[in-house]
């Protein structure tokens, strides 16, 4: 019995690694990435990937602070500190898909999102999105708030990915949305009850369940406009979709803020 247990323990410990290898860009190392099917079967620790993300804005949001910084500074420090250490990954998704959409059709929507390059499309997308999320985290009131609502945001936006790849096939035979494969339909559960619980913690039970709803729509609407245009999901709509459901996180804990 104690050697399934420290077993189990073990492999938890490398699905986390590996989640938080595929999530951001910290040193990890791959952690069994190139196993078939290892990253979907890490599909319950994406949510915990974005606790670490939330407290990294969560420590420059309170050394801003410290310093005695405008809010405003402190608050673009926070989402700048999420931003390095994801390496940027889900905003280059956002804005890729952003560009994407001005595609004639499918095979050239894929094909501009893969080109390096950014459009019009996709500069208005970031420069949107990312100054909500500024805004938003200027606007709480309370460093103790502004951290638990920065963690709930990074946790439960990411919570969403996993169903994402279970609901919506690839789009291409290639590539990162293929590549990650489907997690199991209780592996998919538990990411979204992780994240679920973190973002009520973070916002209380009403903001929570208003976050949750928002995020849950944001990832719907996306997820229907690319299975229309491209066929289904890729890394970029991954990325899109975490995107919009943390800024859809943010903007219920401004709302329902005392």
């Amino acid at each position: 019995m104690a050697d399934g247990n420290n077993r189990d323990v073990s492999r938890w410990v490398v699905e986390a690694r590996l989640a938080l290898a595929f999530l951001t860009r910290l040193p990890l190392g791959p952690a069994g990435a190139a196993e078939p099917g290892a990253l979907a079967r890490a599909a319950w620790a994406f949510p915990l990937a974005g606790v670490l993300v939330g407290v990294a804005g969560a420590i420059l949001l309170t050394l801003g602070d410290r310093l005695g910084l405008p809010i405003l500074a402190s608050a673009l420090l926070a989402v700048a500190a999420t931003v390095a250490v994801t390496g940027a990954l889900h905003e280059d998704g956002l804005a890729d898909f952003a560009d994407g959409l001005g595609g004639a059709d499918a095979e050239h929507a894929l094909a501009i999102m893969r080109d390096s390059r950014i459009g019009s499309y996709g500069v208005l997308a970031l420069v949107i999105v990312v100054g909500l999320r500024v805004l938003c985290v200027a606007e709480l009131h309370g460093t103790f708030t502004v951290v638990l609502t920065l963690i709930a945001a990074a946790a439960g936006s990411r919570a969403i990915l996993p169903a994402v790849l279970f609901y919506m096939p690839p789009a291409r035979a290639d590539g990162l949305g293929h590549a990650a494969g489907r997690p199991a339909k209780r592996l998919t559960i538990d990411a979204v009850a992780i994240g679920g619980a973190l973002v009520l913690i973070g916002l209380g039970p009403f903001g929570g369940l208003l976050g949750i709803s928002v995020a849950a729509f944001a990832a719907l609407m996306i997820g229907r406009l690319a299975l229309r245009r491209i066929g289904g999901q890729t890394g970029d709509v991954l990325g899109t979709i975490q995107q919009a459901a943390e800024t859809a996180i943010l903007l219920a804990a401004v709302a329902t803020q005392p």
